[in-house]
């Protein structure tokens, strides 16, 4: 080998070298996960445009995983750096403690067991509570005059259930509210992708489904939430949940990321949600312009 051809050689190598050095370290990029369904993936790219407008860094987005546990095994594993949570969930699916409505102590309690138990912090809260909807047609709450869950448990032995898989299963979910309000189907509830629930409802394929407030969709389909008049679901407060070491790699992310606390009423939320559910709009235009807003 000639001496360029042995220079060429050598600058390859150390360029290869080093790529596999940054890749492995994680470089200039963060990796952010959501859940697999709109609001997630909405403020999944809220959070990356505002990470790639305030800072430096790039954002890898690993969008739609799935459930809960998934995107909470990926920030322990390290696979993600960050994803957006709700505090409820955490408190009660990860944490398995038993829910509370005080919206204040939970957080609070999460703040402290998050770091200690799995070196993850939470960013200040959005500014809106996403909770389960328990959502009926507009037509049967008109026919039987129903505004509460209670109210409704007299009509769910004639009513078919629609939930998905977490719900049907998780400690916040439904065995908790069949037994606080009593609820009965004519068969068993069945199990159903997240994106079909509303369409089934309103198909008359289903009479009842576990929705969330914040859905898009729930107004432009004459459809009706039952109130949790005996308060069963605990505070779902959205906030990002970031891993400790990524804070010290990158401690630029801390204040750019609380900048997002309070900006996001639940109204606004689910107009983002339907702009994206209902009207098809693009999840990255409908975000720019969001933030664009609040600049």
């Amino acid at each position: 080998m000639n001496l360029k051809r042995f220079f060429v050689f050598f600058l390859l190598m150390v360029a290869l070298v080093t790529g596999i050095a940054a890749c492995s370290s994680g470089g200039d990029r963060v990796v952010i996960g959501t859940k697999n369904f709109t609001e997630q993936v909405i403020l999944g790219e809220i959070l990356a445009q505002q990470i790639e407008g305030k800072t430096s860094l790039k954002v890898d987005r690993r969008f739609n995983l799935g459930g809960t546990l998934i995107c909470q095994q990926g920030m322990i594993s390290g696979d993600l750096d960050l994803y957006p949570e709700y505090t409820g969930t955490a408190y009660t699916t990860i944490l398995k403690f038993p829910a509370i409505a005080d919206a204040k102590k939970v957080f609070e309690q999460l703040k402290q067991e998050y770091p200690a138990r799995y070196k993850l912090e939470w960013t200040a809260p959005f500014g809106f509570n996403n909770s389960f909807a328990m959502v009926i047609r507009g037509d049967d709450a008109k026919k039987y005059n129903l505004q509460t869950l209670s109210q409704a448990a007299k009509y769910t032995p004639q009513w078919r259930a629609g939930f998905g898989f977490e719900f049907l299963n998780r400690e916040d979910g439904f065995p908790g509210l069949s037994k606080t309000y009593n609820l009965k189907f004519a068969e068993s509830p069945k199990v159903m992708d997240l994106g079909l629930l509303y369409r089934a409802l309103t198909d008359k394929q289903v009479d009842f489904v576990a929705g969330n407030t914040t859905d898009g969709v729930i107004p432009t389909l004459n459809l009706v939430v039952l109130k949790d008049d005996r308060q069963y679901f605990p505070p779902y407060e959205a906030a990002a949940i970031v891993r400790q070491e990524t804070l010290r790699k990158h401690p630029e992310l801390k204040q750019v990321l609380d900048q997002l606390g309070g900006t996001i009423s639940e109204k606004k939320m689910q107009e983002l949600n339907y702009r994206v559910d209902g009207k098809k709009e693009d999840v990255k235009q409908v975000v720019r312009e969001f933030l664009q807003s609040k600049s």
